[in-house]
């Protein structure tokens, strides 16, 4: 038995690869597939299932260019409708694979059809649980997704949530092995570790949703504190559901080099999103007039899925060289509108002669330093709001990054204000900074380093905390 996972940092996703006499199953995989078919190339494997553990909203998943490519079936757990064909499994259903057998768990609760997936060792001893987005490391998934209103609530989803756990997952013995599909960072949890994968003993142990004492606790604990789910959440699941473009076409449209005047007159356009991928240090120092930054070196598929329209065609500014991956983690989470990009990146659009903006960088120290001097002075803290709660510039705005996306949340902007801008490190505010220039206000400055840089200097700022982290 071979078990692989193949974890993808900047969505905090979890696919995995299992394979046992030359048989293979991979679960909840990217849109991307070319790494699973090249795994099961190279151990002379044939993917024969392909596991969805539920209709995941924070990313697109392959299943159906897998299938397509490989003849594997599809299997989701009970109750799943969707476009294409699948293999709707009953709960209970065993799956031989090789020498060993995969289990259908049915786990409702996160969603509806949410399913696990208990992986049997050759001797039919539990070695290991696919559990999707039902059971992370320190944290269990959100129960707010799936809600229909009145007639099923995020405390319904809850309830459902604990009876799945308590009836499926905490009955299993110590040892069995945990894989979620997602680590820290993702937006489909709210208190994960920094560990991939974990044992059912531990969690038992420190999982502070399995240590609940009773279902009410439970419901009361899994559903409090939850932020609104990024915008793109909906988008995803749909998909999931229904079927998308095959990730080839996508590529043909989107991988097409545009010399400078084809790429000029298309942006002309005012419905045609510019996108530049670049470091956030090489886009403040240059970029096409009316570009939204969003960096590939950060959370960028999410922060893309959260602030671009799905409806609206995209050209794309990059590092040369940087075009297929762009494209690739941005079909990661559903764009399929790209028409290309700059060809020769900036730098040919630079030595064209074309028109040039940039975002004046500032340190810390500067900005301490106007601050006592300029009554026009204006810090705009881009982080969340549990963030700016812990500590915060006296007198800052804090409006979080996904809420830029609304104009009206730069009402209180003009050029009249000085605005420095700043996050934790430095990457949300160079997007925070494009955003607010899109919107034709230009007297701004992007504090480098941000709220790291801030708080070191703690004698030449006055910080303040909200009155809730104090509590």
């Amino acid at each position: 038995m071979f078990v692989q996972q193949l974890y993808t940092g900047c969505l905090s996703e979890a696919a995995y690869y299992v394979e046992s006499d030359g048989e293979a199953a991979v679960i909840d995989p990217l849109r991307d597939i070319e790494e699973y078919i090249h795994l099961a190339k190279k151990r002379n494997a044939t993917i024969r299932y392909i596991f969805e553990t539920h209709f995941h909203a924070d990313f697109v998943s392959g299943h159906i260019d897998l299938s397509q490519a490989t003849g594997a079936k599809i299997i989701y757990g009970p109750g799943t409708v969707t476009s294409f064909p699948v293999h709707v499994a009953k709960d209970g259903e065993v799956f031989p694979l090789g020498e060993v057998s995969l289990e259908v768990l049915h786990t409702p609760g996160h969603t509806l059809e949410s399913s696990c997936y208990l992986l049997k060792n050759e001797q039919g001893k539990d070695y290991a649980i696919f559990t999707g987005d039902t059971l992370f490391v320190g944290d269990v998934g959100r129960p707010d997704l799936s809600q229909k209103g009145e007639e099923l609530t995020m405390q319904d989803l809850a309830g459902m949530l604990y009876d799945s756990l308590q009836q499926k997952i905490v009955p299993l013995a110590d040892d069995v092995i945990l894989y979620p599909a997602h680590g820290a960072g993702s937006s489909c949890g709210k208190n994960m570790g920094p560990e991939t994968h974990s044992t059912i003993g531990e969690q038992k142990a420190s999982n502070y949703a399995l240590r609940q004492p009773t279902r009410e606790d439970f419901i009361e604990s899994v559903t409090e504190g939850l932020t609104a789910p990024p915008q793109y959440f909906p988008v995803n699941a749909r998909i999931n559901k229904e079927g998308y473009a095959n990730l080839q076409t996508i590529m043909e449209q989107a991988l097409r080099p545009l010399p400078v005047p084809d790429f000029k007159k298309r942006a002309a356009d005012g419905e045609v999103i510019i996108l530049d991928t670049r470091r956030a240090d090489e886009f403040t120092q240059g970029y096409v007039p009316g570009s939204i930054f969003i960096g590939l070196e950060g959370r960028f598929a999410e922060w893309a899925g959260s602030l671009l329209p799905f409806n609206k065609s995209i050209l794309l500014v990059t590092e040369p060289g940087k075009e297929k991956e762009t494209v690739t983690r941005m079909a990661r989470v559903g764009f399929e509108k790209i028409e290309g990009f700059l060809d020769g990146g900036f730098e040919a659009w630079r030595v064209a002669g074309e028109p040039v903006d940039l975002i004046v960088d500032v340190e810390a120290d500067e900005l301490a330093m106007d601050i006592p001097f300029d009554d026009r002075l204006m810090v705009v803290d881009v982080r969340r709001e549990a963030e700016y709660a812990e500590g915060h510039i006296k007198d800052s705005y804090n409006i979080p990054l996904d809420e830029l996306i609304d104009p009206a949340s730069m009402a209180n902007m003009d050029d009249t204000h000085n605005i420095y801008v700043h996050c934790a490190g430095g990457y949300r505010s160079v997007i925070a900074s494009s955003l607010i220039k899109r919107q034709g206000i230009h007297n701004l400055r992007n504090v480098v380093g941000g709220w790291k840089e801030i708080s070191a200097l703690p004698d030449k700022f006055t910080i303040e905390k909200s009155v809730e982290a104090l509590n």
